[in-house]
């Protein structure tokens, strides 16, 4: 894998995390329940967004699984995130 896709990797989940972490940080000042599914899903479509190309490398015999599993995490993330807004 080339330095820059993982540099690219790193630097996408850092900047979802930094987001997560400000959603949660808002969860326990104002103790509200939609800060939390908001952090929790932005933490979720961070790690499935980067996670495709890493389990592609580590399963090298089953090629469909990283993709079912990068695409249940961005999916839960992005119902949390709606859930969220509609909470």
């Amino acid at each position: 894998m080339s330095v820059w896709i993982i540099a690219g990797n790193l630097l996408a989940i850092a900047l979802g995390f930094l987001i997560a972490y400000q959603a949660f940080r808002g969860y326990r000042r104002n103790q509200s329940t939609p800060m939390l599914y908001l952090s929790v899903g932005f933490a979720l479509i961070s790690v499935g967004g980067v996670l495709d190309c890493s389990l592609f490398d580590l399963v090298h015999g089953v090629v469909p699984l990283p993709g079912i599993v990068r695409t249940a995490l961005v999916l839960a993330g992005m119902a949390l995130i709606s859930y969220s807004l509609y909470v």
